[in-house]
């Protein structure tokens, strides 16, 4: 066919589509499989959505992107050929609205729908009705969804097949109390998962009986929000586990292989952080088991098109067992692609069109590895609880052959409570496991995000640990190394070390600072015959003194013994145009300072004989004016109060910590911004310390606020279905 009668046809189409409300009933997906794709709409966001596009792009396909209201000026709009409303902010009604996007596929002539991960990714109902409505799934059948989409079923077909099980009750019985018992015959702990989706949604581990029901309430009400799918299945909680999973790909002609293994052991709140291919320590004989495993489960169930088979491995008996399948592209699939030097998106793409698979499994190549780490807005020192606000500085490292920035978002942009808070997925290869790590703590340090809470130095200390640098990953890996990872108050060498690097990163922001304005300065004034001038100049002129300026600062420390300790810069302009800085005492020598700007936030600065670039972003927030520096592999937080100044003690002025609000003991403030989804208690009721007292929802995630300690519920004016901010008071706790 050629592109003109092709074009030709897709306008009738659209056009058939404006006069009849299902054009496309009478057409079937076979005849539209032999026309090659032309035009595909993403059905997702972010950067899953920007991801496919650049591979549609390459291949010369047209992209159509669809969009919540919160999304309408967000990256993967700006980027696709095409873009098009679906709803408004929540999911359920906007990228899960199978009929919106199904309405917009048909108004923009689409021939394909890639749905990409999450959302109706893998709905076999989704499936179907694309291929009802004459529209080509870039997915697989949507039987082999519905099989391996439900966890319980999934597990009766490999229970079949002769994989091994992790004990547990897979049933379609869902009373509490009958449930309860399966609970008991297993024996805690167990693991609570929904029997549909993934991403550690809805899933609780359970110590004991006396934790159950709560659990399974909150699994169920998680699930439903998530996936629209209540029923929950039980495991035995296998105490020493690795997270390992095969990526597996089939076509349309019967042929399925893998594409070998990915360690994703790191996760935190059962969610995956950073990932690995292959997985380190694995033997070839175990990697070939795993392998052909995943291939058998996947003819099971005449699977074609991207998929995951996901084994959970026991430490300490060196058992695999069948976890699930994940029936679609995963999160982390880009370490795949690195260590096979294939694109997968453009293999979906030709399988879709029905083509058979370029490789056989004996000529899929595995060379050096790869890790991808997830940048996320989270409050580490919160438990990782998702973190919304504005990207005011946002600076990703420089891309390469061996270095990816998979992202969906761009400064300015605002990570939205309503979807998950994922910022990019930094992925990098190297020639073997070492390098490859080596080159992801570089990277890590240069990655710059500023203007809400990150995880990257959480994971630059992750990646630096002993543990994890000789492969000793396991899924409880956070947990047990918390003391080495999370930053511990107590540890008084730590701080004084910290406080110490501060101080001098400190100085560097002034003599920034004072560079870059006079760099502004000298040339407003080049030229003019102002004589105010020389007031000006660089180093600016005093008569019988040199120049002389005083900045006090606040510190976004990580040790509670110092966060609030205001800081003092004395900063002299020397006449060499170098700057003398003196932190904290004025009679101390200070350091001398240069300072070359280079533009924009880049500087190179030389103090004490040391010479290094460094990175410093300035905006406002609210009341307050944020300066963030990165120099070396550090990254430091410091801002100034604007505003209304108040007295000290000394007489002198004091700007107040307009970011530190303090209330009075026994508030509990909203620990993220999020929408009440129950109210477990009354005002005025009595509780004990560590009741629930309400539950939060937000970006796919419940979190049960509790009781801080034993009193009275007072003040509690939210209600369900209200929407709250981080550190909105919810209500307090008092004795009487």
């Amino acid at each position: 066919m050629s592109l003109m009668a092709s074009i030709i046809r897709r306008k009738i189409r659209t056009n058939h589509f404006l006069l009849t409300k299902n054009p496309f009933s009478s057409c079937s997906s076979e005849m539209k499989m032999n026309e090659p794709i032309e035009k595909i709409l993403i059905a997702n966001r972010g950067e899953i959505a920007c991801r496919i596009m650049k591979t549609s792009k390459r291949l010369g396909i047209q992209t159509v992107a669809v969009y919540s209201d919160a999304d309408k000026d967000s990256l993967h709009v700006k980027s696709a050929d095409e873009a098009i409303r679906i709803g408004p902010p929540p999911a359920r009604l906007s990228y899960l609205n199978s009929s919106h996007i199904i309405q917009a596929a048909h108004r923009t002539g689409a021939q394909a729908i890639h749905p990409g991960y999450g959302f109706l990714s893998e709905s076999a109902e989704f499936a179907q009705l694309c291929e009802a409505e004459g529209l080509i799934f870039i997915g697989p059948p949507a039987s082999a969804i519905r099989k391996m989409g439900d966890k319980s079923a999934s597990k009766r077909i490999m229970g079949a097949a002769g994989v091994p099980l992790v004990p547990g009750y897979h049933g379609d019985e869902q009373d509490i109390d009958f449930m309860k018992l399966e609970a008991d015959k297993i024996g805690y702990p167990i693991l609570i998962k929904p029997t549909h989706g993934g991403g550690g949604k809805g899933m609780r581990i359970v110590q004991s009986p006396d934790e159950f029901v709560e659990s399974f309430l909150g699994a169920q009400r998680e699930a439903a929000a998530s996936f629209g799918v209540k029923t929950i299945l039980l495991e035995k909680y296998i105490t020493q586990p690795r997270h390992i999973e095969v990526q597996i790909f089939g076509d349309k002609h019967g042929n399925v292989l893998h594409l070998y293994e990915r360690d994703c052991s790191v996760q935190r709140r059962h969610q995956k952080i950073i990932e690995e291919a292959p997985a380190p320590n694995v033997k070839a004989e175990f990697r070939s088991h795993l392998g052909e495993a995943a291939v058998s489960a996947a003819k099971a169930v005449s699977y074609h098109n991207a998929g995951t088979v996901e084994f959970i491995v026991d430490t300490i008996s060196g058992q695999f067992y069948f976890m699930e399948m994940n029936t679609r592209l995963q999160v982390e699939h880009p370490v795949t692609e690195m260590i096979v030097g294939q694109d997968l998106v453009e293999w979906q793409i030709r399988v879709a069109n029905g083509e058979p698979l370029p490789l056989s499994q004996a000529q899929v190549p595995l060379k050096g590895h790869a890790f991808e780490a997830r940048i996320y807005a989270e409050n580490v020192p919160k438990g990782f609880l998702p973190a919304a606000g504005v990207l005011r500085h946002y600076d990703p490292v420089t891309v390469s052959s061996t270095v990816r920035v998979e992202t969906g978002v761009e400064q300015g942009d605002t990570v939205s409570m309503h979807y998950d808070p994922m910022i990019a997925k930094l992925v990098v290869w190297g020639e073997d496991r070492n390098a490859a790590l080596v080159k992801m703590k570089d990277c890590l340090s240069k990655f710059q995000v500023a203007g809400l809470p990150t995880n990257i130095n959480f994971l630059q200390r992750l990646a630096s640990h002993w543990a994890f640098q000789k492969g000793q990953v396991e899924t409880h890996f956070i947990e047990h190394f918390k003391a080495d990872l999370l930053n511990d108050p107590s540890d008084t060498t730590m701080t004084t070390e910290a406080y110490a690097a501060g101080l001098h990163a400190l100085a560097l922001v002034g003599a920034c600072i004072c560079e870059k304005e006079q760099v502004k300065s000298v040339e407003s004034l080049h030229g003019s015959n102002n004589l105010n001038s020389i007031w000006y100049a660089g180093p600016p002129f005093r008569v019988h003194h040199l120049a002389r300026r005083t900045m006090e600062f606040q510190w976004d420390f990580e040790y509670d013994s110092v966060s609030s300790n205001i800081l003092r810069l004395d900063i002299t302009y020397q006449p060499d145009r170098t700057y003398l800085v003196q932190t904290g005492d004025s009679n101390s020598p200070g350091m001398i300072i240069r300072v070359f700007h280079f533009g924009h936030h880049k500087f190179r600065v030389e103090a004490d004989g040391l010479s290094t670039d460094v990175s410093l972003a300035v905006y406002s927030k609210e009341s307050s004016k944020h300066f963030h520096i990165w120099n070396g592999k550090h990254h430091h937080h410091f801002w100034q109060n604007i505003g209304l100044e108040l007295p000290t003690d000394d007489g002198s002025q004091h700007k107040p910590n307009l970011e530190t609000t303090s209330h009075p003991r026994g508030t509990v403030v909203a620990p993220m911004a999020g929408l009440v989804v129950k109210i477990l208690v009354k005002d005025g009721v009595k509780v004990v310390e560590g009741q629930p007292v309400l539950v939060l929802e937000a970006m796919k995630m419940e979190h049960i606020v509790k009781a801080p300690s034993t009193g009275y519920v007072n003040g509690l004016q939210v209600t369900s279905g209200q929407q709250v901010f981080d550190n909105s008071v919810l209500f307090s706790v008092k004795d009487e």
